[in-house]
Order: C-alpha cells, then structure tokens, then sequence
C-alpha cells in the first residue's frame, strides 16, 4: 500500500490510494481533478472509487468533473450532500479496493457528512486513515455541524482506538499553527516540543500517526492534567469544547 498526497489549492490535500498487489488506485477528495488524475496516470494503474471525507466544495468539489468523464467510478460519501454520490457509507461499513480492506468511521463534529477511512493492508501490516477535516495534525475541525460531544467522540473514542501505527492523512496542512496554539495549553510537553522542532521545515507533514496526535494534539489529550488546567474543566468534552473555542479565538 502507498499513499501519494497530492497539495490542491491554497492548504488543501487530496490522496492517491495506491494497491500495488492488485494494481488498482482509489482517490481521496480530489478538488483538482486534473492535478490528481495525473498523479494517477504515473502510476499505471486502474483509477476505482472516489473516497469524500465530506461535502465542502473544498473537498467534494472535483466530484462532478470527474464522474462525468469516468461514469463508472464508485463514488463513496457520508450524506446526499456528496456530489454524484454512488455509494453512501454508514458508520462501520466495509468495502474493498484490490487487496485492500476500508472501514468508514462516521466521524461527526465538523460537519454530520464527515467520514474517516480507515484503510488496512492485512498483507503488509499496514494501517492508514484519512480524516479529512475531523482530525489534523495537532487540531481538530471547528465544529459547524457537530457539538464538542460529536468531535470528543470522533477523536477520542472513535479514532483514538485505532491502532497506535496507524498513518493519518488529514485535509489540510494545517500543522504548524495547530502545533503553535497547542504550545499555548500544553507548553511543558516534550513530545510536542519535538514535533514542533520537526514540523518547522517540512513542506508536507503528512503523515502523522495515532500514536503521535495522543501524544501531542491537544483535542486528543482532553484527560490529561495540562489541558485541564488551561481550561478550567475537567470533564473531556468540556475540555475540548474549551480548547476549541480558544483555538477559535486564537
């Protein structure tokens, strides 16, 4: 399995999904059809399924042009609101490309058609999981169609669980102001003063991994002490609805 992010217009990603065994690719929220239908054609191999993280044009917004030109591509998404949808995903469905197994985590908080997939490659070991606008690197989405209790449960009980390797590609590169608002409500942590350190030349900062958002993203660290004590609260979905609106604020 391969992962090609793909930067679209001014902070975006889209992903080329890539099986090597079976030869087959799918694409995630591809808004520039054209950038990531050449990316495609680099590899050879036979384009599948379209994967939407979520109806925002910013993300669903290549889905028209490339249906019309490759009607038979599965089109998979959370809501009707997913342009040209073929497939719509509840939470816990399973589905296949090639050799690769997906999961669609419902993952509600930024908008109620938000889906994460959870990819494996039970052949390699491998685990990887697009989260589109739910989860990035050190942040989370503002809540425009969820409460703090959808966004806690998305992130905290949903995505948390996954296994710790799992790779995460995130919507937006989005990183280094969510590592720098995090340094503001989790300042002693080392983890993420490293990550900081690390974050502050790369052009791309995808992936991250599980393991890495629950040691240093602060919407996935609501239990821990220093979040508590930036926010005055101790129950976690209080905590995350405090942080967020600092971050919104910030």
């Amino acid at each position: 399995m391969k992962v090609i992010p793909v930067p679209c217009l001014s902070d975006n990603y889209a992903y080329v999904l890539v099986d090597d065994q079976a030869r087959e690719v799918a694409i995630v929220d591809p808004v520039e059809p054209q950038k990531v239908l050449s990316i495609v054609e680099q590899t050879g191999m036979k384009l599948k399924a379209i994967l939407t993280t979520h109806h925002h044009a910013d993300h669903a917004g290549g889905n028209a042009q490339l249906a019309s030109v490759l009607p038979d591509l599965d089109i998979y998404g959370g809501d009707k609101r997913i342009p040209h949808m073929t497939k719509q995903l509840s939470d816990e469905d399973e589905f296949t490309l090639g050799t690769l197994s997906i999961r669609a985590i419902k993952t509600l908080g930024h908008t109620s058609s938000s889906i994460s997939y959870f990819v494996q490659d039970k052949q390699s070991g491998e685990n990887v999981a697009f989260t589109g606008d739910t989860l990035f690197v050190g942040g989370c989405g503002r809540l425009f169609e969820g409460t703090p209790q959808d966004m806690h449960t998305s992130l905290n009980l949903k995505l948390a669980k996954l296994p710790k390797d799992t790779r995460v590609y995130a919507g937006h590169e989005y990183t280094r102001a969510n590592l720098k608002f995090a340094l503001t409500v989790d300042g002693d942590n080392q983890a993420l003063k490293a990550k900081v350190d690390r974050c502050a030349t790369q052009q791309c900062t995808m992936p991250s991994t599980i393991a890495e958002e629950l040691e240093t993203n602060p919407f996935m660290r609501v239990d821990q002490p220093a979040l508590q004590k930036a926010t005055g609260q101790t129950d976690p979905v209080q905590v995350l609805a405090a942080v967020r609106k600092m971050k919104d604020n910030f």
